[in-house]
């Protein structure tokens, strides 16, 4: 069943694709958005690339920082009796590259998600997606399919959520359209609705999307939806198990929100029996993911506050008061009865609203996180990478560097940085130390040899000017910075060993008060400390 062609809209798929895409990048997020995902993504694939990259990319967004962090802590992450983790560097050596990527892709569709009119409709559609993603992951095998398929899953969605995002008039459109074929006894699916309305179905929309964020192959062919029946053998070992796996997660993900509660069990053991053989699942195999995934879903939108109406479509994602099995023919107790808020229906431990955090409590914190690590195995690149993001953090600086002394030059030369233009800058950092007369060192030789914490409110003023080295007149030039010595005592002898440095965009913007100079100083000795572990003391 097809329309009558609309003059005003291309047919050809490639103009069509241009149509939509023009039509949303007038939506003023949509470019953030696309640049963002296909970022992060590509970094999180790459060879090259490392943590301290992806760490740096997340960093840049605030809002997606602390939302991760809040995820990062519910239960499901975080190890029973552990400290609250509070660096995304932390995250990534616990829980991975991909499961940070896995997660940050998530929280940047619902960043972008427009506050509109709406928006009740768009929540639907993200957290239909998310649980989606993690049914998927629940019913995996393996961590690594896990990763593959959560986000395969989840993806299999972005034409739909584009839709609903950026062309919300459409998207009602499409619904009106399905609505009416099923009162005409002549019903459309999705697929169907999504062509006639754009002139290309929702999964071609995502995938050409996806294709131009440069998603990887892999990515788009568990984006796509299979067609035919679900295969009738088993899948197990072949590379289109996590296809048929992110079918299954989509379908229960769907059967639990437009099922009544006292029905789904029974549903979700029909759907499973349909993919019994090909996914080698157990009779309720699903069953047991969905409260599984319920759970994860429930701690989510409790770190966010994202709460949902109470009795609406989207309640059913959560663990609010029903259960599917066993006892899925009785019906639950009214939610007045259990002393329940009518407007939500969140029902676990609530987590409080972040606090506008202190410098002082995020430099707390990331101390806290990097003893804890140090306590651990630990590779040094990971702490160091935790010290500077949590200086990056709290100092809201432009820019931070790591440097450490080459045996060979005897100079302190940067090694890791993060922020603006960090990768360029770190470069070009050379300060010499050894074999340097005190009376002819530059500010920063000067600095580390005399092992002073020196903070320069105003680098223009004439006395700063005339001791700053070349290389930082010509390629630095900021106009605040903090320099931070790292000094060890070796055979009686002051030795330097690296320097900490951070700056900001505007001069007499580093402002650095007493409890914040302490806290920054045990970063700096935490620093020393995981170089004395590491070289075995």
């Amino acid at each position: 069943m097809t329309d009558a062609p609309n003059p005003d809209r291309p047919q050809d798929a490639d103009v069509t694709l241009e149509y939509l895409l023009r039509r949303m990048r007038f939506k003023s997020d949509f470019p953030a958005l696309s640049t963002s995902i296909a970022r992060v993504q590509a970094l999180s694939e790459s060879d090259t690339e490392n943590l301290q990259t992806l760490c740096d990319e997340i960093l840049q967004d605030v809002a997606l920082t602390q939302k991760l962090l809040r995820v990062v802590n519910t239960a499901h992450f975080r190890r029973a009796g552990t400290d609250q983790i509070s660096t995304i560097s932390r995250a990534v050596a616990l829980i991975g590259v991909a499961g940070v990527r896995n997660m940050a892709l998530s929280l940047m569709l619902l960043d972008h998600m427009p506050d509109k009119g709406h928006a009740h409709q768009l929540k639907v559609e993200f957290l239909r997606s998310v649980m989606a993603g993690t049914l998927a992951a629940e019913l995996s095998r393996s961590s690594k399919e896990a990763e593959q398929v959560y986000i395969g899953a989840l993806f299999r969605n972005l034409g739909r959520l584009l839709v609903a995002f950026y062309l919300p008039e459409d998207a009602e459109q499409i619904r009106v359209q399905m609505e009416d074929a099923e009162l005409a006894g002549k019903p459309l699916d999705a697929r169907q609705a999504s062509e006639q309305v754009l002139g290309m179905s929702y999964d071609a929309l995502g995938q050409a999307v996806g294709g131009k964020w440069g998603l990887p192959d892999a990515l788009l062919t568990c984006m796509a939806e299979p067609d035919g029946a679900v295969p009738s053998v088993s899948l197990a070992a072949r590379p289109d198990r996590v296809v048929w796996l992110a079918s299954l997660a989509n379908e229960g993900a769907l059967t639990m929100l437009q099922t009544d509660p006292a029905d789904l069990g029974g549903e979700l053991e029909k759907l499973t029996a349909q993919y019994a053989r090909a996914l080698d699942l157990a009779p309720h195999a699903l069953q047991d993911a969905a409260g599984r995934a319920r759970k994860r879903m429930t701690e989510m939108t409790d770190a966010l506050n994202l709460s949902v109406p109470a009795h609406s479509p989207a309640e059913r994602l959560l663990e609010t008061f029903y259960v599917d099995a066993p006892n899925a023919d009785q019906a639950g107790p009214d939610p007045a009865d259990l002393g329940l808020d009518s407007q939500s229906a969140v029902l676990s431990q609530h987590v409080p609203e972040l606090a506008e955090q202190t410098p002082s409590d995020i430099l707390a914190a990331g101390i806290q996180d990097i003893t804890n690590t140090l306590v651990e195995q630990f590779r040094l690149n990971d702490v160091l990478q935790m010290i500077l993001e949590t200086m990056l953090r709290a100092l809201d600086c432009r820019r931070v560097v790591f440097c450490l002394k080459d045996p060979k030059s005897g100079a302190l030369l940067g090694r890791i940085g993060m922020g603006e233009g960090a990768d360029a800058v770190k470069a070009v950092f050379k300060v010499p130390v050894d074999r340097v007369q005190l009376a002819q060192a530059d500010l920063f030789a000067a600095v580390c040899l005399k092992n002073l914490d020196t903070l320069i409110a105003d680098a223009s003023k004439p006395a700063v000017v005339s001791r700053l080295p070349e290389w930082f007149k010509d390629h630095v030039q900021a106009p605040t910075f903090l320099l931070l010595p790292m000094v060890v005592k070796r055979g009686g002898q002051d030795i330097v060993l690296g320097l900490i440095y951070a700056d900001k965009g505007l001069a007499g913007s580093l402002k650095i008060d007493e409890r914040e100079l302490s806290l920054l100083r045990t970063l700096r000795n935490q620093a020393v400390m995981a170089f004395k572990q590491s070289a075995g003391g």
